[in-house]
């Protein structure tokens, strides 16, 4: 729900599809360089380590998980929140069925601030 200025969601976590097996995925928003993917992940899948070209928000909104930052584990849980920069080593193991909204945020983004670009 929204208009042209803005979009509004009651509840994030009702956006989601979760699979019975599987991952899925769907963007939510996309505008002015910030978009907002849902993720929805059965008990037991993986998103394996890589990286971002863009800085990035990993918020979880429901279910429990294990998340690899930088060589650091994180258990997981709703309201877990995580910030990290473009290019940072990062996988998620879904302990039971989890959902979370990934931010990726625009380039020359760091600590919420604009970079001055050179």
């Amino acid at each position: 729900m929204g208009s042209d200025r803005y979009a509004f969601h009651a509840d994030l976590l009702a956006e989601s599809e979760m699979p019975r097996r599987g991952i899925h995925s769907q963007t939510i928003s996309d505008q002015h360089d910030i978009e907002l993917v849902l993720f929805a992940m059965a008990s037991g899948e993986q998103l394996s380590e890589h990286t971002s070209a863009r800085p990035a928000i990993v918020h979880v909104l429901s279910g429990e998980g294990h998340l690899t930052v930088d060589g650091d584990r994180h258990d997981v849980k709703p309201g877990s929140w995580m910030r990290m920069e473009a290019r940072t080593p990062h996988a998620l193991v879904a302990a039971t069925a989890l959902v979370f909204a990934l931010y990726l945020l625009p380039q020359g983004f760091r600590d919420g601030e604009p970079v001055e670009r050179s």
